[in-house]
């Protein structure tokens, strides 16, 4: 078959069907490149601070269009509804999130909320390294201004010492402490009482530390079909090369037929030669 292909015609085919493949690889990566640039990326308005209650309405899951936004939210803290969360990591160094109930003013009540017509959310105040070290909340009234985040997935952890949590998951808080709670939490970035005297982990040098949260980074978003189109000039490429070996290998096949009819035909032909030779003896 070798012998077939470096048929003048069939280099000349080869060289052919190349180029056409180079040209669908060049095609295939334009439009891979494309992919990319022709997607409107949505503007990131997280880092502008909105009211809570105009981002956010209890019961209503956090999406992709409120996560990590800063928010803003008055209310005052309940010392009685705080725990502190485990494998929390500041610095390198392991310790633990003081996470206490914030009573928002103004949250919306929703059907089926529990009997108490306070709505909470969960607010990470702070990091300590040790639990003995979580101290109470700031008392009276505060202007919390933190980021949003989702609610973490439920964790089991049944040796867990009273008072710790495996997972900042609200609905597991929800239980816990037995009030309505936002689907969410809020990591404080800044408090302040009603003379807008600075309060909070990120104001004092005590144990309590500063939680810092920066957003997400956003996700690279594809256009679908561009990418799609950049498949199938690959798939073309490769059929162009095929394509070339085929009809090669047709040809091929069809020399080895005429020489297989060649030589039955010369077959026949000496043995009527040998039958008439017998005939006439």
């Amino acid at each position: 078959m070798l012998r077939t292909a470096l048929k003048p015609r069939w280099v000349a085919t080869l060289i052919l069907a190349l180029a056409v493949s180079t040209i669908f690889v060049f095609l295939s990566q334009w439009q891979f490149s494309r992919s990319t640039q022709n997607v409107d990326i949505p503007e990131v308005t997280t880092e502008v601070p909105k009211p809570l209650t105009e981002v956010l309405l209890p019961g209503e899951p956090i999406t992709t269009t409120n996560a990590d936004q800063i928010v803003m939210l008055s209310g005052r803290f309940d010392p009685a509804r705080q725990v502190v969360v485990t494998d929390r990591v500041l610095d390198d160094v392991e310790g633990y999130w003081v996470v206490t109930a914030f009573i928002v003013d103004g949250a919306p009540e929703r059907e089926g909320a529990l009997t108490t017509p306070e709505i909470a959310i969960p607010v990470a105040r702070g990091w300590v390294e040790s639990p003995e070290q979580a101290d109470a909340p700031p008392a009276g009234p505060v202007q919390l201004t933190g980021r949003l985040l989702p609610s973490e997935s439920p964790v089991l952890q049944r040796d867990l010492p009273a008072g710790q949590a495996a997972a900042l998951s609200a609905a597991d808080l929800t239980n816990l402490w037995q009030i309505d709670t936002y689907r969410g939490f809020v990591v404080s970035f800044a408090e302040a009482g009603p003379q807008g005297s600075e309060l909070g982990a990120h104001a004092e040098a005590g144990d309590l530390k500063g939680i810092s949260v920066g957003p997400q980074p956003a996700g690279q978003t594809f256009n679908w079909l561009n990418i799609f189109y950049a498949i199938e000039w690959v798939i073309f490429a490769g059929f162009a090369v095929f394509l070339w070996w085929r009809l090669v290998a047709d040809d091929y096949q069809r020399q080895q037929e005429a020489l297989e009819d060649l030589a039955e035909w010369e077959e026949n032909q000496k043995r009527q030669a040998q039958e008439q030779e017998e005939a006439s003896i």
